[in-house]
């Protein structure tokens, strides 16, 4: 019989696609594999579905978008908070739920799952693969998408939250069989902070999400302006989007920005407004979310892909988001800020990528005109980013890092 993974994240499957490719990879190799995963956005239930019908492996959701127990688990919530701020009291349990309300059913929910090995994404994921694999008498590990300690602002601003997520970390992560992180720097500052460093695995796509052949999308005009690429599941502040804005409205070439994802109206207000004061030529293109399998094709298309991450909260500074690796596989160039770990990746995509200070738009929309400006510069710098996702920067190069790491634990030798 096939030795059980369980992978738990507290959010929406669509929103953790290092969880799927780790999923479908485990099955691939031989494994059972099961996925806990939240429920409480329901306009992410049509992706989340669309992932579930094709899986090979099992799953349950935790549904908390309603209920009279939310109120409760709301209230309990605010006490942990409360009580974590007394040192003697700031324990693993007390620290899960002062940072999410539902660990408990999430925990709950995995440990029903007879599983050999638990992996947790996400930072709630830590505590509930912890504690199921304490009720299993088995080892669980952690993937750090994020540097979790300055994910957000608030989580670094807040000192209830601040507490929660060093307590869960600094108990939990030395326990953990297999810890793996989203980039090379993240897995540094965690090393600095904790004195543990997990293996590095980036945010790549499998081949097989390409496009048969790259895609030229012909020459930019007037009538046919370069399409400007950027996406996530959600459109929000704190992603370089404004300042993309004021880089784009002082191009001399035609440019067009197609923004995908979630939006609210308030922030699609603020952004159109943005551009309207700019006096960008063109209004934005807002597109409607996608299924994670087809973010690498549907960028196919565009001629320039955005990767504008700020530097603050630190954690932006450190990352490496999946566009990246999306925009490369896609062979499409790419538009990169000057964060540390954008800096350090950028001799690696050679003409590929383009770095600029985001903080100087003049000086970065020069730098992209000139470049429009050579069509063959444009088909080289399409070949180079072509050639580097079919060759370097893919899941079939990433993932026999993170297969060997589980059968060193499940199957040593």
């Amino acid at each position: 019989m096939a030795q059980l993974v369980c992978l738990i994240t507290p959010g929406h499957v669509a929103s953790a696609p290092r969880l799927v490719k780790n999923a479908d990879a485990l099955c691939a190799a031989g494994y059972a594999v099961h996925v806990v995963s939240g429920r409480h956005y329901p306009p992410v239930d049509a992706l989340d579905a669309a992932i579930f019908s094709s899986a090979r492996w099992s799953h349950s959701q935790v549904d908390y978008c309603g209920g009279t127990g939310v109120f409760v688990r709301k209230i309990l919530r605010g006490t942990a908070r409360a009580l974590l701020r007394l040192p003697p009291l700031a324990s693993s349990a007390i620290a899960a739920c002062a940072h999410q309300a539902e660990v408990r059913r999430i925990a709950a929910a995995a440990a029903r799952v007879p599983a050999q090995l638990y992996l947790g994404h996400s930072l709630a994921g830590l505590p509930a693969a912890a504690f199921a694999a304490q009720i299993r008498h088995v080892p669980y590990g952690f993937d750090a998408e994020d540097f979790h300690d300055a994910e957000t602002e608030g989580a670094a601003s807040d000192p209830s939250e601040s507490i929660a997520r060093k307590v869960l970390q600094a108990r939990l992560l030395p326990g953990c069989r297999l810890f793996t992180a989203a980039s090379p720097l993240i897995a540094q500052s965690y090393e600095l902070a904790y004195g543990i460093k997990p293996i590095s695995i980036l945010n790549v796509f499998p081949r097989v999400d390409a496009p048969k052949a790259p895609i030229d999308p012909g020459p930019v005009c007037e009538d046919r302006p370069a399409r400007v690429y950027w996406f996530s599941q959600t459109i929000g502040p704190g992603r370089g989007l404004e300042n993309a804005i004021m880089i784009l409205a002082q191009m001399h070439t035609p440019v067009e920005l197609h923004l995908r994802g979630f939006v609210s109206q308030t922030y699609r207000k603020e952004l159109n407004l943005r551009a309207q004061s700019a006096h960008m030529a063109r209004p934005i293109v807002f597109l409607n979310p996608g299924p994670p399998a087809e973010m690498v094709r549907l960028a196919a298309t565009a001629d320039l892909g955005l990767s504008t991450e700020d530097s603050h909260p630190l954690n932006r500074d450190l990352c490496l988001t999946n566009k990246i690796f999306a925009y490369l596989l896609a062979g499409i160039p790419q538009l990169l800020s000057r964060t540390s770990a954008q800096c350090a990746l950028a001799p690696e995509l050679g003409n590929a990528a383009t770095l600029v200070d985001l903080n100087r738009p003049a000086e970065a929309a020069a730098l992209l005109d000139a470049s429009f400006a050579m069509p063959n510069a444009v088909s080289c710098a399409r070949n180079k980013a072509w050639k580097l996702g079919q060759l370097r920067f893919n899941w079939e190069v990433e993932k026999d890092i993170f297969l060997n790491a589980v059968n060193s634990i499940l199957c040593p030798r």
